[in-house]
């Protein structure tokens, strides 16, 4: 089948400040926003098109609040999603625990979900090893 069109539904989860809207827009508009931080409020959507083989793709991205007075409204959001980027900072070792929340949130509420964990934030760790709070190895043994 040539020109199959397909549809993905993929959500960012994580604690508010890892960084999960500038991924997207890396990602999306291959742009890093400099300036004043806002906070997602709720959800913001984004639609990326690509050719993959002989398929046209559409990856529909929500970037998700990380607040936690959002979290019940982020269920909306990756509710029959196929991919979640769950995100979690090198630098704050709370932000990883919260991933674990999400993660096993989506293993508890969405079967069929592809669940990748993205550690962010590695540049402020070029400029000082002593910055990281999240060991490689313990993440490691917690996706295994």
């Amino acid at each position: 089948m040539s020109g199959q069109r397909v549809d993905v539904k993929v959500v960012m989860l994580g604690k508010e400040y890892v960084g999960k809207t500038s991924l997207v827009e890396r990602y999306v508009h291959d742009r890093f926003l400099v300036g004043p931080y806002q906070n997602t409020i709720g959800a913001a959507f984004v639609a990326k098109v690509m050719s993959v083989g002989d398929r046209t793709v559409t990856l529909g991205i929500w970037d998700t609040a990380g607040s936690e007075r959002y979290e019940a409204m982020s269920r909306i959001y990756y509710r029959g999603a196929k991919a979640a980027i769950v995100c979690y900072d090198l630098t704050d070792s709370s932000s990883f625990e919260r991933a674990k929340f999400w993660v096993k949130e989506l293993r508890n509420l969405e079967e069929g979900c592809q669940i990748y964990l993205c550690g962010t934030k590695s540049d402020l760790l070029e400029e000082d090893r002593r910055r990281r709070r999240v060991d490689f190895h313990d993440v490691q043994d917690y996706a295994e």
